[in-house]
């Protein structure tokens, strides 16, 4: 990558950072490694997870020493697999590891379908 590339890469993730929230939680859960932690907002999501997959770092983000949460909202079947997810908060570096994680989750058999948010923190630790 160029010099100029990774200047305008650089200021576009700068700039990013400061046009979208990064959410917190105050609920969570060390990975191993304590790289990455994960947690269910309960006030929203009822469902207990059975399968958690944590997310990796990603490498860009780690040069760049790029950390916060990152909110994903999932919508889960009667049978515990994930629909569908769809990131609603956090850095753009770190949405696509949050994202592909949340949908490797599984979660106890329900009687409905239902939905609720997981958030993921990445600390480049």
């Amino acid at each position: 990558m160029s010099g100029r590339t990774a200047t305008a890469l650089l200021a576009l993730l700068m700039f990013s950072s400061f046009t979208r929230p990064i959410w917190v939680t105050a609920q969570s859960a060390q990975s191993q490694g304590g790289q990455n932690q994960a947690a269910q907002s309960n006030e929203e999501f009822a469902r207990h997870a059975k399968s958690k997959v944590q997310p990796p770092y990603p490498d860009l983000a780690r040069k760049m020493g790029i950390s916060g949460v990152v909110k994903v909202e999932v919508v889960v079947l009667p049978n515990g697999t994930v629909k569908d997810a769809r990131v609603v908060g956090g850095h753009p570096v770190l949405a696509g590891a949050a994202l592909e994680a949340a949908k490797k989750w599984r979660f106890e058999p329900a009687p409905v379908e239902s939905t609720g948010i997981i958030d993921f923190k990445f600390d480049p630790r």
